[in-house]
């Protein structure tokens, strides 16, 4: 059941938009990074859509000052749990912070990983290293080619990735072989997740796919989705958030191919869903710039974000909250390709929301989640403070 201030949540979560350091960021070799910041710092940004909610109110833009009356409440929330990966940021936004992190594995898998993964593939593989998945395919896919190997590698997150070319190793068969890996690594070791990365083209031109799939942990608590499931409160999930959760208290959901797929998804469904949570991911942002340090890309990536979200505005029903906001950062300005720990932007708005309102620093991603069990009645959660009191 809702309140009467609001029938329909729209979170956005704009992968990897960060906004600015975090105190322990020294811990994680983050030090310096603010991947908003420093884009505009690059690249002048034209983002008025942005602007025109207090973005530049919650992290200094240069040449995107802040305007005088911003059209949201706004702010910044700080991660409470340790690590810097997507499954955290998203599983805290909804409610569940961690006490300790996903095993990393910073010098590769050991040995015996290896060897149970190969074993049960029936094939050798090739790789084990930490690197970025479009250099690690220029480095070994052709050898990947003529051998039929699968490149296995990780990052500086809780991951085990699989990449293959898709006329090699057909994506039902990566897919095979990421399930025999969730059961090894993520069943077996705690893993956060198991990344399927196929890739076409030839070398020198090599390309990942948008059949991307991931098999994330499910999650270890209860979760703002789960509450809403158990209520009978409509969830629908565009983009990767299906995946993040495990399925897990999702009714519905859609994947995308690129994150103007991912806008036409939420323009959709709030012609089509009349109440609930619809709750998009935008990856671009980290997969095609962040962990490619583009700042160009990203920031042009910034601007057609806005143009969307100018369009999508106006049609919001005065019965919505749109919350904007990030998992995590990947500051492309800085020598590391991996994510960063940051600050992530909290922008709320609707034709009910106090415009203007400084919601500060928040002390956990779960003021969001707390936030919005408070909006549909199914709270209190375990984690975070609700801030719907300031905004409403």
């Amino acid at each position: 059941m809702t309140t009467a201030t609001f029938s329909r949540v729209i979170v956005i979560v704009l992968d990897s938009v960060g906004v600015g350091e975090m105190p322990d960021a020294a811990a994680y070799g983050d030090q310096g990074s603010n991947t908003l910041g420093n884009i505009a710092r690059r690249a002048r940004l034209e983002i008025p859509a942005l602007r025109g909610l207090g973005l530049s109110r919650i992290v200094d833009l240069p040449g995107a000052p802040p305007v005088a009356d911003p059209a949201a409440a706004f702010g910044r929330m700080a991660e409470r749990s340790p690590g810097k990966d997507s499954v955290t940021g998203h599983w805290e936004l909804m409610g569940l912070t961690m006490d300790r992190p996903f095993p990393v594995y910073p010098h590769g898998f050991p040995d015996e990983i290896i060897r149970e993964f190969e074993r049960r593939i029936g094939r050798p593989s090739i790789g084990n290293l930490v690197a970025s998945g479009t250099v690690i395919i220029e480095q070994l896919g052709a050898e990947h080619m003529r051998t039929g190997s699968p490149i296995v590698y990780t990052s500086a997150d809780s991951v085990f990735q699989i990449a293959a070319h898709e006329e090699i190793i057909p994506v039902p068969e990566l897919y095979r072989e990421c399930e025999i890996a969730y059961d090894i690594m993520v069943r077996g070791r705690g893993l956060g997740r198991i990344i399927a990365r196929p890739f076409v083209g030839r070398p020198g031109s090599f390309h990942r796919t948008s059949n991307r799939h991931d098999y994330a942990m499910p999650p270890i608590g209860e979760t703002l989705l789960d509450r809403l499931t158990a209520a009978g409160v409509a969830t629908f999930a565009i983009g990767k958030i299906v995946d993040l959760f495990a399925g897990q208290g999702v009714a519905a959901s859609v994947h995308t191919v690129s994150d103007d797929d991912g806008m036409n998804q939420v323009e959709r469904a709030l012609a089509e869903r009349s109440g609930g949570l619809i709750f998009a991911n935008l990856v671009d942002f980290d997969t095609v710039y962040g962990h490619r340090n583009n700042v160009e890309g990203y920031a042009l990536n910034l601007e057609r974000f806005d143009a969307r979200l100018s369009e999508l505005l106006p049609g919001l029903r005065p019965d919505d909250l749109l919350v904007l906001t990030a998992d995590h950062g990947n500051d492309p300005t800085t020598p590391s390709t991996d994510h960063s720990r940051e600050y992530v932007p909290l922008l709320v708005c609707g034709a009910r929301v106090r415009a203007g309102v400084d919601l500060g620093t928040r002390s956990t991603f779960a003021d969001l989640g707390q936030t919005l069990a408070e909006v549909f009645g199914v709270g209190p959660l375990a984690h975070g403070t609700s801030f719907l009191a300031e905004i409403a």
